[in-house]
């Protein structure tokens, strides 16, 4: 009767363990759902910031852009 007995707690312990593992995973999942979410948000901001930058550069005299970024180093105004 004892193997019996271990047998329940083992099985048990098993229900227990795989309840445990099923509410880590739902977190996980809403933890994916979020981190998702948020990457998407920032792609969409990067975007529009790359096509205001766009923007700006197109407003830029021809070759001031170009030979005023030519001579400027970094931390320079051109």
């Amino acid at each position: 009767m004892a193997k019996l007995d271990d047998l329940a707690e083992r099985v048990d312990r098993l229900v227990l363990r795989h309840q445990e593992l099923k509410r880590s995973s739902a977190l996980i999942e809403q933890q994916l759902v979020a981190v998702t979410a948020e990457r998407d948000s920032l792609r969409s901001r990067l975007a529009a910031a790359r096509a205001r930058i766009d923007a700006l550069l197109e407003r830029l005299p021809g070759d001031a852009a170009a030979t005023g970024a030519a001579r400027s180093g970094p931390g320079e105004k051109a």
